[in-house]
């Protein structure tokens, strides 16, 4: 049967909240923290169960499992990432305190992209969600989080600011880099994420050099 109605979108309201966060240049990461249905689905969808990095019992009895993935793929430790799979298997109790979900965030450092100044091995975890992680006492000691540039009311002129500041005063995530990539704009109401690169943010990414 032929499509007789499409109802057209609810429209978000531009002037509503926003949050800018510095947007480092490293390689996209995620750790997902699955239940024992969930785990069940898993296998009985034909997962790999060597996927699983680690699980742990909970006090009520109850299995909880350890995933980590980059921005296209499970990874594990031999079939990583820049070594994010080793990581997070390294620091798998640790991280097991983010609770059930997907924790996306930034894997940067030493070999990685920009490298942002750090050397001889060392690259770090910084979750997105600021919300939710900017409070040391309830972030995993292991991982950090994207620098909070900005919240208030959305205005491209905050935003141009914040770049314009970067650009002059370098990395926030990392002081002293003064090659940052840019900001990444998440506006609540559309529940949506945008970027802008200090350099070259007219030009698609594909014709960037090095992209």
């Amino acid at each position: 049967m032929s499509e007789m109605f499409r109802e057209f979108p609810k429209m978000a309201r531009l002037n509503r909240e926003c949050v800018i966060t510095e947007k480092i240049d490293g390689t996209n990461a995620a750790v997902r923290i699955i239940d024992q249905a969930e785990y069940d689905l898993f296998l009985a969808e034909g997962g790999n169960p060597n996927l699983c990095i680690a699980s742990m019992t909970r006090l009520d009895g109850t299995q909880m499992y350890l995933f980590a993935q980059s921005r296209t793929r499970n990874i594990i430790p031999g079939d990583d990432n820049y070594g994010f799979a080793k990581w997070v298997s390294d620091n798998a109790e640790e991280l097991f305190k983010l609770g059930h979900g997907f924790h996306y965030g930034e894997w940067w450092g030493s070999g990685i992209q920009r490298g942002y100044g750090l050397t001889k091995g060392d690259k770090r975890f910084s979750l997105f969600n600021v919300s939710r992680w900017a409070d040391d006492s309830v972030r995993p000691a292991c991982c950090g989080v994207v620098p909070e540039l900005y919240r208030g009311a959305f205005d491209t002129f905050v935003v141009q600011d914040i770049i314009r500041r970067l650009r002059e005063g370098g990395s926030v995530a990392s002081p002293g880099f003064m090659k940052p990539e840019g900001v990444v704009v998440f506006h609540t109401a559309a529940n949506m994420m945008f970027k802008v690169t200090c350099d070259k943010d007219d030009v698609p990414k594909s014709k960037v050099k090095g992209s």
